[in-house]
């Protein structure tokens, strides 16, 4: 049997599945301090019955790399009592006979609509997520992108728009993309939660801005095929036709994908794609 874990900074989903990305049954539940989420999502899956494989995405910085020394703890995160806390050890121990694969949410999200979603069949894909904070998942290649850490996709620093002077909230960097544009960047800097804008507010020129920024770096590095916007800031309407409209003003004509206009979409597997990608990774797809 093959299950997956979605570790988000706000909630956690555990579901047991098909080696396809299929699910058939999951349980959400808040994120809270991590032996009691990590230990309520084990009792949940031992109900289930013996578990064979266990695809693990989470929320970082976290490490992936089995070679190195932190590989499976959490590293420097804004989250309290999370720091140096090994995913890979409490779940190991809970299920010594299971295979357990590590990568991180947005990689198993950028997964699961390369194989199953917004970008099946293509191998050069990126996803964000802009909710509590902002991350990116790379696939390059058909390959997840890893390395020394892995993508930190939020804590790019982008051109200002010009007269923002707000200072940004990332703790670490202050006025990196995900500083000025996360959700808790919008509360700041408007007054108000994301979802009580409308859409028609000043907030979302101002999104489209810093995230057709961003874009336009992976572009310039990694040159995805795709780019899927998700998390939940991302579903204002209009949002993703912003980002594209002004992409494609930065660009200047340089880019060839920017000038496509089913660049820069919505993800199609919804909020589902961190878990059924978890079960992807499961399965070794």
């Amino acid at each position: 049997m093959i299950a997956g874990i979605e570790l988000g900074g706000t909630k956690t989903v555990v579901a047991i599945g098909t080696a396809a990305g299929e699910l058939l049954e999951e349980w959400r539940f808040p994120t809270t301090q991590p032996a009691a989420t990590l230990g309520g999502a084990s009792a949940w899956l031992r109900e289930r019955g013996p578990l064979e494989c266990i695809g693990i995405a989470a929320f970082g910085p976290v490490g992936i790399d089995p070679q190195r020394e932190h590989y499976g703890k959490m590293l420097a995160t804004p989250k309290p009592g999370w720091t140096g806390f090994s995913l890979i050890g409490a779940l190991a121990t809970a299920f010594p006979n299971a295979t357990l694969t590590l990568d991180t949410d947005v990689n198993a999200a950028a997964l699961a609509e390369a194989r199953i979603g917004a970008a099946a069949g293509l191998d050069d894909v990126a996803y964000i997520t802009i909710g509590t904070g902002i991350g990116g998942g790379i696939l390059s290649g058909g390959r997840l992108i890893h390395g020394a850490l892995h993508p930190e996709f939020g804590h790019l620093k982008v051109p200002r728009q010009p007269g923002d002077d707000f200072p940004g909230v990332c703790p670490f960097h202050g006025d990196c993309l995900e500083g000025l544009a996360s959700g808790p960047a919008i509360a700041a800097r408007w007054g108000q939660a994301a979802h009580e804008l409308g859409p028609d507010h000043p907030a979302w020129d101002s999104q489209a801005w810093y995230l057709a920024h961003g874009i336009l770096a992976l572009l310039a590095i990694v040159s995805p095929a795709r780019v899927i916007v998700g998390g939940g800031v991302s579903q204002v309407a209009g949002l993703h036709a912003r980002i594209r409209s002004k992409l494609l003003e930065i660009s200047a004509g340089y880019f060839p994908p920017a000038m496509d206009p089913d660049y820069v979409v919505a993800p199609a597997l919804g909020q589902e794609a961190g878990i059924r990608g978890a079960l992807l990774l499961a399965s070794g797809v």
